[in-house]
C-alpha cells in the first residue's frame, strides 16, 4: 500500500504547478528567507506571548531533530525511495539518506501544533502548510507516504510534549531559579496574564537579577555540554586526521611524542577507556573541558565584576568559532587554553594575596600547560610584562610563591625534556621547521592581511574588535570610576593575551601562521573586552546591549551552520562548494577506509597477505580507525603503516614499521587530485608497483577527496 500510494502521488500527478508548489513547501531559499524574516519580526516587536511561543517552536524542532527524528532513522535504517536503485555504499545511505521518519514533516506539524497553542488561528495557515510540506517530500521522491505520516505524528505528540513539559519546569523552578522573568510571567500556557505582585526593594531586585544571572550562565553550560556530548556521540562528522594520528598515541602512551607533549594521548586514552574506540572516547574530554572552562570563568567573572559580566562571557565562548570548535574536536587546543586560563584565574589570586598555594597551583597549571602545547612557555613572557608594566606586584618577587611556581613548572618539563634526550632532540627541530626559523628574515606583510582575515572568521568580528578597542583604549580610563584593583586586573588580563597575539602577528612579517596558534590568548583578552565594556555600559552606553546580543545570535546561528553544513541544503535547497566546507576534514574517511578495504580485499584474492601504507600520518590514523580489521590490530599487529623513511617526519618512524613483512604485498595510497607515478622510495622498496588509479571518495554525491592507489608486490 505504501509503495503503492508512493508510486502514484511521485508518478502519476505530474505537473509544472505541482513542481513548483513542491519545490517551495519542501523548504527551499525562498520559503526559507519568508521564515527568517517573520522570525526577525516577532524578535524585533513581538510581545511576551510572540518571544514565549517563538522560543518553544525552535525548541521542539531542536527536540525533534536531535532526540526523535534522526535516532529513529538510524535505528530503522529505511532507504529512501529516491536512491533505492542508486549504487554506491548502502551503509553510508542508511547513515545519511534514512527515509523514516520524515523530519520535514515532523518539524512543521510540531511547529503548527505549538503556535496553534498559542494562536489558535494559525492553525488555519499551518496546518495547510505543513500538509503540503508532507506531500512535496512524497512528490519529489523523499520519502514513502508512511515517512511523512509518521512524522507528523511525531511532531505533533513532540510539539504537545516540549510545551507540557516546559511548562511544569517553569511553575515548579520559575520562581526560584527566574525570579524576575516569573514575576512578569506566572505561568507559560497563559503569558499574558501578570498578577499583581508586591512591590521588590531594589536590593532584592538585585539579588534576583544576580540570582537569574547564575541559573542562566549554568543551564547554558550545562544544555551545552549534553548537546555537544550527544553531537560527538552521533554520526554527523567523523574524526580529523590530526585526531585519528593522536588516537594511534593514546595506545602507545609515552613520556612525549614527535611533535607534541604528551597531554593530548593521556586525554583520548582516558575518554576511551570510558567509551570504548569510538568518536565520542576520542573526543569526550573536549565537551568536558568546555563545561569545566566556561564554569570557571563565569565564578571568576562573577567574583571580579558581577554574575552579569560572567554570563556575558559564557555567552561569548558560545559565540565564538575558535572556541566552539575546541569543545568538540579534541586536539591540543582545549588542553592549552585550559590550562593556561587556570593559570590565569590562580595567578591573579596569587599576586593580590601573595599566597604561596596560589602560586603553587599557577606552577601546576602552567606545568600541564607545557605538558599540553609548548606555546605555554609564552607564559612566562606574559608574567615578565606583567611586573614591568604594575610595580606594585614586584614585591612579590621578593617571596617564595613565583620560584615555587617556577619549579613546579620546570619539574613538568621533564618528561618530555627525557624524552628528546633520548632521541635526539627531534621536537626542537621539528618546531624549528614548522616555524621556518631558519629562514632568513625578508620583511612580507602578504600573511598578515591572511591572518587578520582568518583570526577575524575564528574569534567573531565583533569580539575580536571589541577585545582590540579594549586593549589599546582601557589604559587612558582614569578617575574614581577605575580603581587600582581594576586596572591591576585589566593590566593582569592584558598581559596574559596580548604579548602572544603581537607576537604572532608580528611573526607573519616572516611566515605564515596558523590562526590557532593564538588560542590561549583568547580567553584573556575576551577578559579584558567583558571588563571594559561593561565599565562603558555603566558610563551609559546603551547600545552596547543590542549590538552584543545581535552579534552573539549571530555567530550562535553561524556556530550551529558550522556543526553540521548540511543544515543550508535544507535551508536554501543548495549545499557548500567542497572546497568552501569547513567539515571537509571531518567527512568522508569512513568511505575512505572502506573504498581501500575492498582494493585490499582484491588484492588478497590474488593470494598472500596485503597490508596498507599511507602517504600522510593523516591517512595512516583515518585508514586504521575506520578499516575494522585495522582498528583490531591496533597497536600490536598493525595492519596500516606510514612509508619508511630515513630521516623521522612524524611519531611513526619510532614505531615498528612494514620491515618485517618481507615477501609481502601492500596497498599504498596516495591523496591526490592528479595521477602521479609511484613515489621513488616506494618503487624502490617492492619488486613490482602497478597503478590502480584515482579513486573518488563522496558524501552524499560530493566528492570530498580523492587517493590514487598502488600495488606494491613483494617487499624487499
Amino acid at each position: 500500500m505504501d509503495l503503492a500510494a508512493f508510486r502514484w502521488v511521485h508518478e502519476g500527478m505530474r505537473h509544472p504547478w505541482l513542481d513548483a508548489l513542491a519545490a517551495l513547501f519542501s523548504w527551499n531559499g525562498l520559503l526559507a528567507l519568508v521564515v527568517l524574516v517573520a522570525v526577525a519580526g516577532v524578535i524585533w516587536k513581538g510581545s511576551q506571548r510572540a518571544w514565549i511561543c517563538l522560543g518553544l517552536v525552535a525548541l521542539a524542532v531542536l527536540a525533534g531533530e536531535v532526540g526523535v527524528y534522526q535516532p529513529l532513522k538510524r535505528g530503522i535504517g529505511r532507504l529512501r525511495p529516491e536512491i533505492i536503485s542508486e549504487t554506491g555504499n548502502p551503509d553510508e545511505w542508511r547513515r545519511n539518506r534514512s527515509s523514516m521518519p520524515s523530519s520535514h514533516a515532523g518539524n512543521w506539524f510540531a511547529a503548527t501544533l505549538v503556535l496553534g497553542m498559542y494562536y489558535r488561528r494559525s492553525w488555519r495557515y499551518m496546518a495547510p502548510a505543513g500538509t503540503l510540506a508532507a506531500f512535496s517530500r512524497v512528490y519529489q521522491g523523499a520519502h514513502y507516504p508512511a515517512d511523512v505520516v509518521a512524522g507528523a505524528l511525531l511532531g505533533i505528540a513532540v510539539g504537545y510534549g516540549v510545551v507540557r513539559i516546559a511548562s511544569a519546569f517553569w511553575e515548579a523552578g520559575g520562581t526560584r531559579w527566574f525570579p524576575c522573568w516569573w514575576r512578569r510571567c506566572r505561568s507559560l500556557r497563559v503569558p499574558d496574564v501578570v498578577e499583581a505582585v508586591p512591590e521588590i526593594l531594589e536590593g532584592q531586585w538585585q539579588q534576583d537579577r544576580h540570582r537569574q544571572w547564575r541559573s542562566l550562565a549554568y543551564m547554558a553550560i550545562g544544555l551545552t555540554l549534553a548537546a555537544r556530548l550527544i553531537y560527538v556521540g552521533s554520526d554527523t562528522i567523523e574524526l580529523s586526521e590530526d585526531e585519528a594520528y593522536q588516537w594511534l598515541w593514546s595506545k602507545r602512551l609515552d613520556w612525549s611524542y614527535y611533535s607534541k607533549p604528551p597531554l593530548i594521548a593521556c586525554a583520548q586514552w582516558l575518554g576511551t577507556q570510558l567509551w570504548g574506540d569510538r568518536e565520542l572516547g576520542v573526543r569526550f574530554c573536549s565537551p568536558v573541558i568546555a563545561a569545566v572552562l566556561g564554569l570557571m570563568l563565569f565564578r571568576h567573572l562573577a567574583r571580579e565584576l558581577h554574575p552579569g559580566a560572567g554570563l556575558a562571557m559564557v555567552v561569548v565562548g558560545l559565540a565564538t568559532p575558535l572556541l566552539a570548535a575546541g569543545s568538540v574536536l579534541m586536539t591540543i587546543d582545549p588542553l592549552s587554553v585550559l590550562f593556561w586560563t587556570a593559570a590565569m584565574v590562580t595567578g591573579l589570586s596569587a599576586v593580590r594575596s601573595g599566597s604561596t598555594a596560589a602560586w603553587a597551583w599557577t606552577g601546576a597549571w602552567m606545568g600541564l600547560g607545557f605538558l599540553s602545547k609548548y606555546v605555554a612557555l609564552f607564559q612566562w613572557a606574559s608574567w615578565a610584562l606583567f611586573f614591568v608594566l604594575w610595580p606594585d606586584a614586584r614585591h612579590q618577587l621578593r617571596r617564595p610563591g613565583p620560584y615555587l611556581a617556577l619549579a613546579i613548572n620546570l619539574v613538568c618539563t621533564l618528561p618530555v625534556i627525557g624524552w628528546n634526550i633520548a632521541h635526539d632532540w627531534v621536537t626542537v627541530t621539528h618546531v624549528a621547521q614548522v616555524g621556518h626559523v631558519g629562514r632568513e628574515w625578508q620583511l612580507t606583510l602578504k600573511y598578515l592581511a591572511e591572518f587578520v582575515a582568518a583570526e577575524a572568521g575564528l574569534l567573531h568580528p565583533l569580539f575580536l574588535a571589541g577585545a582590540a578597542v579594549a586593549a589599546f583604549a582601557f589604559w587612558r580610563q582614569r578617575g574614581p570610576a577605575i580603581d587600582q584593583a581594576r586596572r591591576m586586573r585589566r593590566v593582569f588580563y592584558f598581559c596574559m593575551g596580548a604579548p602572544v597575539f603581537a607576537f604572532y602577528a608580528f611573526y607573519t612579517m616572516h611566515s605564515r601562521v596558523q590562526p590557532n596558534w593564538i588560542a590561549p590568548a583568547v580567553v584573556p583578552l575576551f577578559c579584558l573586552m567583558v571588563d571594559y565594556w561593561e565599565s562603558r555600559w555603566r558610563e551609559g552606553l546603551r547600545w552596547l546591549r543590542p549590538l552584543f546580543v545581535g552579534g552573539a545570535a549571530a555567530g550562535i546561528a553561524g556556530i550551529l551552520l558550522l556543526h553540521n553544513t548540511n543544515l543550508l541544503i535544507k535551508l536554501t535547497g543548495r549545499a557548500l562548494p567542497v572546497e568552501m566546507d569547513p567539515l571537509r576534514r571531518v567527512r568522508g574517511w569512513a568511505e575512505t577506509a572502506r573504498v581501500v578495504g575492498e582494493a585490499r580485499d582484491r588484492f588478497q584474492a590474488e593470494g598472500g597477505p596485503v597490508f596498507i601504507i599511507g602517504d600522510h600520518y593523516g591517512i595512516v590514523g583515518q585508514l586504521s580507525f575506520y578499516l575494522p580489521e585495522a582498528k583490531a590490530g591496533v597497536p600490536d599487529d598493525p595492519l596500516v603503516y606510514y612509508q619508511t623513511t630515513d630521516q623521522p617526519r612524524n611519531q611513526f618512524y619510532f614505531w615498528p614499521g612494514y620491515r618485517e613483512r618481507r615477501g609481502q604485498n601492500a596497498i599504498y595510497v596516495l591523496q591526490t587530485d592528479t595521477p602521479q607515478p609511484a613515489p621513488e622510495a616506494i618503487a624502490s622498496q617492492f619488486g613490482q608497483v602497478e597503478d590502480w588509479g584515482l579513486r573518488e571518495i563522496q558524501y552524499r554525491g560530493r566528492v570530498m577527496r580523492r587517493i590514487q592507489l598502488f600495488a606494491c608486490r613483494e617487499l624487499r
